[in-house]
This record gives structure tokens, C-alpha cells and sequence, in this order.
């Protein structure tokens, strides 16, 4: 009886035994799923915050690369206003200068020619460059057409015949029109 005992006893821890192997095997398979699942929670939250961080990156590389452009811009057309104030001055001394041509003091002539030469030199250095029109056939993104006349040969026709008002480019940016006569 004792050893029958003894067995029963050995029979019932050996089941506890099996039994808690399970136990332990179910529980460690749910600690897997939920360590499986906090993984998966992980890599969405990981990637929806990488992605963001690449937006924003990207957003801040193209803002910086924009104020970057605006700058260079703001730089060459800084001087536009003082430019444009300038250039009436500069139609003067074309007009100025054929009248003194003939002067009989030359001096006065070539003093002028002089100053008008320094002064187109230094605008031009700044990016200002005079726009091409007279025999040029007549494009609007450069020319303002005042009025048209019979064209005085075939050849001509649709072309620049006369200029009114030199037109200027800063840095490749229209800044006044010439105002010219085009053949018909």
C-alpha cells in the first residue's frame, strides 16, 4: 500500500508536471503573440514617425532652398530701382551728346563723352544691358510697339524701323521696354 502510494503520488506530479509544461508552453506562446504584437505596434509607430521626419526634412530643405533663391534674386534686382531712376539720365546724355558733336569747343564734347562713357560702363558692370531692337524683328517680351509705318522694303516688314526709347535688361530681366516703330 505504501509503494502504491508512492506511485499514485509520482503518477500525480508527473501529470502536475506535464501539465504545468503546457501551462508554461501556452503561456510562453501568449507572452510571444504579445511580444509579436508590441513589435508590430512598434515598427507602425517607427515608420509613421520616420516618415514624418522625412516630410519635415524635405519641407525644411525646399524652404531653405527657396530663401536661398529669394536671396540671390533680392540681390540682383536690389539695385533695380536706383537703376531705373538712373536711366533717364543716361537718355539724356544721348540726346546730349550728337548736339555737341558739333560744338566748336571740343573739350566740353569729349568731357561729356567722358562722364556718359563712365557712367554706362559702371551700369553695365551692375548686370544692365541695353536690348537690341532697331532691324530686330518685333518681339513683345522686349519691345513696346508705338505705332507702325509702311515698312520701306519687303525685308522689313514685322521688323524694329526706329527706336523711340532704348529699352534695358538687368541681369536677363526686362526692366524698361523699348518703345519702338515697326514696319508693316
Amino acid at each position: 500500500m505504501g509503494e502504491n502510494k508512492k506511485n499514485k503520488k509520482f503518477h500525480q506530479n508527473a501529470d502536475n508536471q506535464h501539465i504545468s509544461e503546457d501551462e508554461k508552453l501556452k503561456e510562453s506562446n501568449e507572452k510571444a503573440e504579445v511580444k509579436e504584437e508590441k513589435t508590430e505596434n512598434f515598427e507602425e509607430k517607427f515608420n509613421e514617425l520616420n516618415d514624418k521626419y522625412l516630410r519635415l526634412y524635405s519641407e525644411y530643405d525646399n524652404y531653405r532652398k527657396r530663401t536661398a533663391n529669394e536671396k540671390v534674386d533680392l540681390i540682383k534686382t536690389a539695385a533695380e530701382s536706383t537703376i531705373l531712376a538712373l536711366l533717364p539720365i543716361l537718355d539724356d546724355f544721348e540726346r546730349a551728346l550728337p548736339t555737341m558733336e558739333n560744338a566748336e569747343d571740343k573739350t566740353h564734347y569729349e568731357g561729356m563723352m567722358l562722364i556718359y562713357n563712365k557712367l554706362k560702363r559702371t551700369l553695365e558692370q551692375k548686370g544692365l544691358e541695353e536690348i537690341k531692337a532697331t532691324g530686330e524683328p518685333f518681339n513683345t517680351d522686349e519691345h513696346e510697339a508705338l505705332t507702325q509705318i509702311p515698312a520701306p522694303s519687303e525685308d522689313m516688314k514685322d521688323k524694329v524701323i526706329d527706336v523711340v526709347q532704348k529699352g534695358y535688361k538687368l541681369n536677363g530681366k526686362v526692366i524698361r521696354y523699348a518703345r519702338v516703330v515697326v514696319g508693316c
